[in-house]
């Protein structure tokens, strides 16, 4: 039977297998795998499978099988298999995502910035503390009043649900991701909890945002957002696959 072979990764806990298949043989495969491989009890287990086509273009999808356009997360996960792997040399790339091309370059110390592009606020009520935020992907950012999380992700299947609290330098969140479920960290999530605070008057343009799994750093620019935080190794996987 064939095997396939993965890397698996993850950003502050936030994991994802990584294969790279720069000659697309199992673009037809992906979603399949996507579900049997990211079972946590039958399969290897992560939160999305990310598939490396050529042109260096990154495909993503959920645990369920969904198609995500990007993972901030994911992102520096697939960067560290790309230069781990030599598939570019690096140590700064562009990446081609379904959000459109992110620029990631590696800082040397186990992290990486990525350039996210825009974050922009589709609707916002500072009053409630509400926010839609567009990351490339879709954010619904409410203020944390120990609501719960779960059945709000089920109350909003479609967009990634980030609650929210702190000022200044630091915010603190917790996250739904659409097709993933909670998670212990969201790169795409933290940039839109940055801008939806900023927007409120809550935060300044540079944040620490505090993910249960670790923190990252959010930069919001003019016309992007920069993001930096860590990429982790974790194992190299061999599976059978039809």
């Amino acid at each position: 039977m064939p095997h396939l072979v993965l890397t698996k990764h993850h950003g502050l806990g936030n994991d994802f297998l990584v294969l790279l298949d720069t000659d697309d043989a199992h673009a037809a495969d992906q979603e399949a795998m996507a579900v049997a491989l990211c079972d946590r009890h039958t399969g290897i287990g992560a939160d999305g499978l990310i598939r490396l086509g050529p042109g260096l273009r990154m495909h993503l999808h959920n645990a369920d099988g969904s198609r995500a356009e990007m993972s901030g997360n994911g992102v520096r996960c697939l960067a560290q298999a790309i230069i781990d792997n030599g598939v570019h040399g690096g140590p700064d790339f562009e990446i081609q995502t379904d959000a459109g091309p992110r620029w990631v370059a590696t800082n040397f110390n186990g992290k990486y910035t990525v350039d996210m592009g825009p974050a922009r606020i589709v609707a916002s009520d500072p009053t409630a503390r509400r926010a839609e935020v567009d990351t490339g992907n879709p954010h619904l950012v409410l203020a944390d009043e120990g609501q719960d999380l779960l059945e709000l992700g089920r109350q909003h299947p479609d967009v990634n649900v980030e609650l929210v609290s702190g000022e200044g330098f630091e915010l603190t969140m917790r996250v739904h991701e659409r097709g993933a479920g909670i998670t212990r960290a969201c790169g795409t999530g933290s940039c839109a909890a940055a801008a939806a605070a900023h927007d409120w008057g809550l935060v300044g343009t540079n944040v620490t945002v505090h993910n249960p799994g670790g923190d990252l750093e959010v930069e919001l620019k003019d016309e992007t957002v920069l993001l930096t935080g860590p990429a982790v190794f974790i194992a190299r996987i061999e599976v059978p696959w039809p």
